[in-house]
C-alpha cells in the first residue's frame, strides 16, 4: 500500500500500563503507516553521561513507557491486528545494566552495573564493548502489544496473550506480527526499542535505546487468534552466524535452574577467554547470547543451552 496515510506520534504520547480506559493518541484506518517516536526503557531517566549511581536513583513508575495507544477502525474483538514492521531510526546510543533484584541470575548480581553504549546511528555497525569486543547490531521493539479486556491498569513488565513486553528479538524490520483484539478498536501501543539483545535477555536489560519505528497496522477479520504469532522475511540469526558459536548447557529436571547453570558456565567461560568480570559478561550475555530449550522429552532431565556468537570477538 504505497499511498495509505503516514501519521507521527510523538515521543511525549505514552502510558505506563495496558488499560482500555485509555483514551487514544490516534485513530487510524486499516492500512495505515505510522511513525513512532519511542522513548528508552527508562523514559529518559538514563543518559549518555549516566553512571552506576544513577541505577539506584531509577523510579520505576516511569519505566517502560508505551507509545500510543492507537486505535484501528473497525477492529472488533476476535479479529487479528496485523503489524508490518517496517523501518527502525536508531539514536546512536544506548544502555544496559544489572539492576539489583532483576534478571536470571539476581540472586547472584546484587550490584548495579551499568554499560553505555555508542553505534553509529546510520551505518548501525557493532557497537564496541569492553576490550576487543564488538555487537553485531538489530534494532527491534521490545514491548508491542495491544489493550487487555479485563478493566483496570495492567502493568506493562509481564507479557500477555495480546502481546506486550514479550522482548523478542525478532520484532525487527521486516517481520508482520499478528496480535489477538480484545477490544474495540484494538487500542496498539510500541515501546521498549533495543539496538541489540538475545534470546532470553538475561540480566533482564537489553542495548536499551530509544528510536523512531514505522509501521503498517492492518487488520485480519475473525480470526480467534489466542496468542500472538510472527513471520520473518528470511533468516533471523544473520548478523551473529558468521564465526559460530561457543555453547554451555544445563542439564536437570527444572527448566529454570538449567537455564540458570547454561548461563553461569557461559559468564565463567568469558571471564577465563577474555577477561571479563562477571558483571561485564553477564551483560554481554544478555545482549549478544542465545538461550535455548534443546530437549524436553527425555524425562526425567531437559536439556537448556546458551548459544555464544564468535563474531563478538572475531
Amino acid at each position: 500500500m504505497p499511498n495509505s496515510p503516514r501519521h507521527t506520534i510523538h515521543r511525549h504520547q505514552h502510558h505506563f500500563g495496558w488499560d482500555n480506559r485509555l483514551p487514544p493518541v490516534l485513530t487510524v484506518a486499516p492500512g495505515a503507516t505510522v511513525e513512532i517516536d519511542t522513548q528508552d526503557s527508562s523514559g529518559g531517566q538514563l543518559t549518555p553521561s549516566s553512571t552506576i549511581a544513577d541505577i539506584a536513583k531509577l523510579d520505576f513508575g516511569k519505566v517502560n513507557p508505551t507509545s500510543g495507544p492507537i486505535l484501528v477502525d473497525g477492529a472488533e474483538p476476535g479479529d487479528a491486528l496485523k503489524v508490518e514492521i517496517l523501518e527502525f531510526g536508531a539514536s546512536g546510543w544506548g544502555w544496559t545494566a544489572c539492576i539489583p533484584g532483576f534478571g536470571l541470575l539476581a540472586d547472584q548480581f546484587p550490584d548495579p552495573a551499568l554499560h553505555i553504549w555508542s553505534y553509529d546511528r546510520a551505518s548501525l555497525l557493532s557497537a564496541a564493548y569492553g576490550p576487543g569486543g564488538k555487537v553485531p547490531l538489530k534494532p527491534f521493539a521490545g514491548t508491542i502489544g495491544l489493550a487487555l479486556a479485563e478493566a483496570g491498569l495492567h502493568s506493562v513488565v509481564p507479557p500477555r496473550r495480546v502481546g506486550g513486553n514479550m522482548d523478542i528479538r525478532d520484532m525487527a524490520a521486516g517481520t508482520t506480527l499478528y496480535l489477538p483484539v480484545e477490544v474495540k478498536g484494538a487500542l496498539f501501543s510500541i515501546g521498549d526499542t533495543h539496538a541489540a539483545q538475545g534470546d532470553g535477555e538475561v540480566c533482564g536489560t537489553a542495548i536499551e535505546s530509544q528510536m523512531k519505528v514505522v509501521l503498517r497496522l492492518g487488520l485480519v477479520k475473525s480470526t480467534g487468534l489466542r496468542f500472538p504469532r510472527f513471520e520473518t522475511e528470511g533468516p533471523v540469526a544473520r548478523h551473529l552466524d558468521g564465526k559460530g558459536y561457543h555453547a554451555t548447557t544445563g542439564i536437570g529436571p527444572d527448566l529454570m535452574a538449567a537455564s540458570r547453570d547454561a548461563v553461569k558456565g557461559m559468564i565463567d567461560l568469558l571471564g577465563r577467554e577474555h577477561g571479563l568480570g562477571a558483571a561485564d559478561a553477564y551483560m554481554l550475555c544478555s545482549v549478544a547470547g542465545d538461550l535455548r530449550i534443546s530437549e524436553i522429552v527425555d524425562i526425567p532431565n531437559w536439556v537448556v543451552s546458551f548459544y555464544f556468537p564468535k563474531i563478538v570477538f572475531a
